[in-house]
Order: structure tokens, then C-alpha cells, then sequence
């Protein structure tokens, strides 16, 4: 930063007024500065002392890591013998396992791009994002192939066992057989560069319908290098993965990022209490991350917990996807007083990274959801004058930095709705920056429901309801639950004579959608208030279905 610069920036908050910004108080994370770099390179390349990359809790299988490298090097070697070059889309539908980090490594370090899915999703909506990603090979598990029916891409299977399940599907190979070829030097790779795109998630994106989110080497290094320094990892540290690792942060940190710094990676294939409790017990688990049901739940249960599992190796938990409130925060240190809690904000269009306490004297500011990460720059901008705001004014944050997407997959529409000309990130959260620099998410400008964590675009749920014969109109809110954070909850208009029932509105959107998505509550009024353009005034109906409280 230029010397002029700095001497305007306020160092309590961040704050530079003649730029209207606030710019991290964190150490500035090193980025490389060689433009010929690939993701995979970049992780493989750095040095450490660890020994085992990832454990499998289910069956206590290790890889090592030169298991795992030369694991990466055979798999890149029989797709680019399949003729997978750079720009072209792999898609991987699986739960987390110790193979998917491999399938992610291998694919980026072609060039070509990796695209997750959750495994909980429908064929259908599966198809939606096959038909808009378009792409050229698909790796999964043989559970999951009935999800893929009725699509052409050729199936790579994670595991070696053919089921019953085949039926019509292309199956190629497995990896076990990929990961059994001799590496080759001298394979086909293009030249990557830090640009090119490396993962293309989808997100709801700041509004409605699913968009893939494009983001490039660059973005992942940046992640990878942030999340790297903010744990100041020591050798022998545990991390035990409860995250998916379809998700932005699961994929980042856990599947790939973590590996940079010589960490070993605990992976339970699916979220259940005691598997986690009892895995941190067995392999002495230094850091748990998870959401805050989970955290919640944990408090609650802490007698129990406590006479059957012994945690003392666990040293810090991970918060993300809510800010935690201080009666949890107090909550869960009385009961696990050896345990410091640290928080995380961050979207997939910001490759997870935004804002995070570090230490637990920052979690402790309650409600925050921490500084902004190093490199990143917020702006506070009223949603209605467009105008940058000061310290402890409310408006929209907006995310600059180098883990900020490229944009929306083939969508220019949506790109320069969310994304300016200068690089900043719409973020769709209403927040305040307070004189020390914390950020506070007061609201969500954007719609979206969020279900343990998960994302629920109303739009997508009230487009189902509009298509039931007996519904008029509808609207889909999020309702406020301890447990799951929010469920959906519908407001229905019935066509005049139905009498369509509250569990007839909930098993017919069941039947459609993924479980998380599914409507857990359901009024039938009169008509949906609106505002003059048409659109649904849900902030009113929210009051409504929550004053009865």
C-alpha cells in the first residue's frame, strides 16, 4: 500500500475515509508471483513434516502422503490418456471420502475443471446443473449412479465393486484401476495458469436460482494461503472433517487446502454425532469444525458427552456458516473449558473466505462474525443511494480481495449484477463494521433460507408450489428453528373449492426436492401481500409467522 495510503487509514477499524473502505488489519497474505502455477502444484510444493494426509473413519485406511501424490500423478496420467485437457468440466457426485480429494487434485492439475454436487440432491436438479456445466466425465460411487440415469457422460466409479445399479450408465473404468498406472513425465498438460478456472460450484449466488460459480487458481491459492496462516498449523495437528466437500469450504480447506501444511485429515463419509465424538476420541483430533446446530446440540448434550467420550486432545472448533450468540459461545466454553471457539464468514463467490476471529478474545466480541481476512477489503454501501458508508453504519457489505470469483458460469447478467467493474463482491449481507473493525451481519439483503447450513432458494420452492393444479399463489419463507437454524415455510393460496391440506402442500414439494429443502410448515391464507412491482413482500409474512412465537 502506498505511504499516503496508510497514513489515512484509521488502525482501531480499518477505516480509510477518502477511499470510503476498510481494508484487513491482518497481515497481507503472501500470494506467488509466478503466473504458470496450478492449484495442485501450488499444495504439492509446499514443504512440511507430516506423514498421513487423510484417515478414513469408517474403515481406519491411511494415505500418506506420497500415497496420495503419486495417487494424483496416476490419475492425471489416465485422464489425459482419455484425451481430459484444460477447460474441460469433470463432475464429482460423492460423499466425502478420502478419494475425492484425489479426483479434485488430479483434474485441476490438468487445467480441466472440477464441479461437486451434493448427493443429496435429485436427479433432477443434478440434471439441471449437468445441462448447464456440460460435462465431459462424471466420478461417483455406485449408490449414487441412479442419480446420473438418463445422462450420457461417461462414469468413472470411486469404488471397485459393480452393484445392480449400473443399469444403462457408461462406465469407463474405476479409479482403484487409475490410481494402480505407472505415472508418465511425458502426458499431455497444458500450461495452467493462475487465471484459468479451476472449480465451478454452484451457489444460490445472491439470488434465486442456482449459478455456478467460476473460480480460478488464483482464488484457491489466496484461500489456501489464508486459511494455512490463520491456523498456524503445528506438526501433528488433526483436523476431523464434518464438512462436505462438495461445499466451498469442505473443498478448499479440507479436501485439498489443509494438505499444504502437513496436517492429517480425519474424513467421516457422513455427519452423525457419535461417529464424530467417538472419532475424535480414537485418533485424538486437535481441531472440529462444524455448523452451529452442531455446537448447540453439543452444549446441550455436554454431561452425557463428557462421561462417555474423552476429548482432551480437541483444542479448537470451527464455526462457520451463522454467527454464534453468546449465550452459546458462554455455553460451550463452561462445558468444554479446554476448547476455544473460532468463527468464519465467507460465500462461495469468495471462495469461503471474507471475515474470521482467530483467537478466542475475538469470538468473544458476541454476534460478530470477525475481521475482515487478510487481503480483503470491505465496502459498506446503502442498498438504496448506492453510497459508501462509515464505521457502525448499516448497509450491504461488498468483498474485494483475491479470493473473489471470476464471475457467474456462462451468466453475464448475473456476473454484473453481483459483481462491479472494480472487483467488488455484492455479498447481499446487511452489516455494520464496528470501531475495532469487527464486522456484524445484521440481515440477509438475499433471500436465502439457510437449513443446517445448507442453502434453500425460496424462489425454486415457490415455482414448485405455482405448479400444484389446486395452488393460486404462494410464498416461501425461512422460519427460525433452534435445532436446524431455519426451515422453509409456505404461505399458500388455494384455488377457490381445494382443500388441499397442509401435509398434501408438504408431501407434494417432498417428493420433488432434496431432504433439507423440503417445506416443514405450511399457512393457508387469503393472498400474498406484494409490493407495486410484484414482488413478494416477505419481510411482511415473516413478521407474521413469527409474532406468534
Amino acid at each position: 500500500m502506498a505511504e499516503n495510503m496508510s497514513l489515512a487509514i484509521d488502525p482501531r477499524s480499518g477505516f480509510c475515509r477518502s477511499k470510503s473502505t476498510f481494508y484487513s488489519k491482518r497481515k497481507p497474505i503472501p500470494l506467488p508471483k509466478n503466473h504458470s502455477l496450478d492449484v495442485t502444484t501450488f499444495i504439492s510444493a509446499r514443504a512440511h513434516h507430516g506423514k498421513v494426509a487423510f484417515i478414513d473413519a469408517a474403515t481406519g485406511r491411511h494415505l500418506t502422503f506420497s500415497e496420495l501424490w503419486r495417487a494424483v500423478d496416476s490419475v492425471a496420467t489416465c485422464l489425459s490418456d482419455m484425451g481430459i485437457r484444460k477447460g474441460h468440466v469433470v463432475l464429482l457426485l460423492s460423499p466425502n471420502s478420502i478419494f475425492f480429494p484425489i479426483v479434485c487434485l488430479s483434474v485441476m492439475s490438468l487445467g480441466a475443471i472440477i464441479t461437486t454436487t451434493n448427493p443429496l440432491n435429485t436427479a433432477n436438479e443434478i440434471g439441471k446443473q449437468v445441462a448447464d456445466s456440460k460435462p465431459v466425465l462424471a466420478f461417483t460411487i455406485p449408490q449414487l449412479l441412479p442419480k446420473l440415469a438418463g445422462s450420457t457422460i461417461p462414469i468413472v466409479l470411486l469404488e471397485d465393486h459393480l452393484s445392480s445399479q449400473a443399469g444403462e450408465a457408461k462406465i469407463v473404468t474405476t479409479l482403484h484401476q487409475m490410481m494402480k498406472r505407472e505415472p508418465s513425465g511425458s502426458r499431455v498438460r497444458d500450461r495452467v495458469n493462475q487465471d484459468d478456472t479451476a472449480t465451478l460450484l454452484y451457489s444460490s449466488g445472491t439470488t434465486g436460482a442456482s449459478k455456478g460459480v467460476v473460480s480460478s487458481h488464483r482464488n484457491l491459492i489466496a484461500m489456501v494461503q489464508t486459511v494455512i496462516n490463520r491456523f498456524s498449523i503445528e506438526v501433528g495437528e488433526k483436523f476431523i472433517c464434518t464438512v462436505p466437500m462438495f461445499h466451498i469450504y469442505g473443498l478448499v480447506a479440507f479436501a485439498t487446502g489443509l494438505l499444504a501444511s502437513g496436517s492429517t485429515v480425519i474424513v467421516l463419509s457422513k455427519f452423525e454425532m457419535h461417529d464424530m465424538l467417538s472419532t475424535i476420541e480414537k485418533y485424538r483430533a486437535t481441531y472440529l469444525p462444524l455448523v452451529p446446530p452442531i455446537l448447540v446440540a453439543m452444549v446441550n448434550a455436554a454431561d452425557q458427552i463428557r462421561k462417555k467420550y474423552d476429548l482432551s486432545s480437541l483444542h479448537s472448533a470451527l464455526s462457520g456458516g451463522a454467527p454464534l450468540s453468546k449465550e452459546v459461545i458462554e455455553g460451550f466454553l463452561e462445558k468444554y473449558p479446554n476448547v476455544k471457539i473460532l468463527q468464519g464468514y465467507g460465500l462461495t463467490e469468495s471462495t469461503g473466505i471474507g471475515a474470521s476471529t482467530d483467537s478466542l478474545e475475538e469470538s468473544r466480541k458476541y454476534g460478530t462474525a470477525g475481521m475482515l481476512s487478510p487481503s480483503m477489503e470491505a465496502k459498506v454501501v446503502d442498498p438504496d443511494s448506492g453510497k459508501a458508508l462509515n464505521v457502525n453504519q448499516t448497509g450491504e457489505l461488498r468483498l474485494r480481495g483475491p479470493s473473489v470469483m471470476k464471475g457467474y458460469f456462462s451468466n453475464p447478467e448475473a456476473t454484473t449484477s453481483t459483481l462491479d467493474s472494480d472487483g467488488w463482491l455484492r455479498t447481499g449481507d446487511l452489516c455494520y463494521i464496528d470501531e475495532d473493525g469487527f464486522i456484524f451481519i445484521v440481515d440477509r439483503l438475499k433471500e436465502l433460507i439457510k437449513y443446517k447450513g445448507y442453502q434453500v432458494p425460496p424462489a425454486e420452492l415457490e415455482a414448485l408450489l405455482l405448479s400444484h393444479p389446486e395452488i393460486l399463489d404462494a410464498a416461501v419463507i425461512p422460519f427460525p428453528d433452534r435445532e436446524v437454524g431455519q426451515f422453509p415455510m409456505a404461505y399458500v393460496v388455494r384455488k377457490p373449492g381445494s382443500n388441499l391440506s397442509e401435509t398434501g402442500v408438504m408431501d407434494f414439494v417432498g417428493r420433488q426436492v432434496a431432504p433439507y429443502k423440503r417445506i416443514r410448515k405450511v399457512a393457508f391464507v387469503a393472498s400474498i401481500p406484494k409490493n407495486p412491482s410484484g414482488k413478494i413482500l416477505r419481510k411482511d409474512l415473516i413478521k407474521l409467522a413469527t409474532s406468534k412465537l
